[in-house]
């Protein structure tokens, strides 16, 4: 009897329970984004609100599980401007996207940079003890193709500008994504694109 109960009472409830934990999951928040359409790519990080540069969704410690770090606009060590991005990682995940430290914009504020072209990509970099990597490629909904083009531990103590060719196909957009996957310090500074 207490059996039969048993089972009555898990049939009523597992549909509830397992919808439950889907609603949950499918509600996690993977990045935090402060938007301003009037800032452009704001690839200088200049334009800030809530001490986050607008228009960058970025992987945070609100949303990175088993991390310890803090993202701070930097007014001490920059590249151009009066600012620069600086990730001061003490514990993370190397694996990467929104499960690692870091940053990603699909540049939807300035109206996205469409395929089929090619465009330069270009930034400046500092490092001081992580482990880093950056990528980029063409996207569209629920698919893409991202290409690793730097993976690097190397102490970068002077400013080392970076850049790269990246084709975008027809029907996708450009997509930048930064992640610190080892304790350090990374500082990203004057992000560019442009058209060739």
């Amino acid at each position: 009897m207490v059996m039969k109960k048993q089972q009555v009472i898990a049939k009523t409830y597992y549909p509830f329970i397992l919808g439950l934990i889907l609603l949950l999951s499918g509600c996690t928040q993977m990045s935090e984004l402060e938007s301003d359409p009037t800032a452009g790519s704001n690839g200088g990080f200049e334009i800030s609100r809530n001490g986050a540069p607008v228009n960058w969704s970025l992987y945070t410690p609100k949303t990175v599980p088993n991390a310890i770090f803090e993202i701070v606009l930097d007014t001490v060590v920059f590249k151009e401007g009066e600012r620069s991005l600086k990730f001061d990682v003490k514990e993370c995940s190397s694996n990467g996207g929104w499960h690692s430290p870091g940053l990603m914009n699909e540049f939807f504020e300035v109206g996205k940079y469409k395929g089929e072209a090619t465009y330069k990509l270009s930034f400046w970099i500092k490092n001081s003890g992580s482990k880093f990597s950056i990528s980029a490629g063409g996207v569209a909904p629920n698919k893409g193709e991202m290409i690793t083009l730097i993976e690097n531990d190397e102490q970068i103590d002077e400013w080392r500008h970076l850049e790269f060719n990246i084709d975008v196909p027809e029907d996708r957009w450009l997509r930048m994504q930064v992640n610190i996957l080892e304790p350090g310090i990374f500082w990203i500074d004057d992000v560019r694109i442009e058209q060739i």
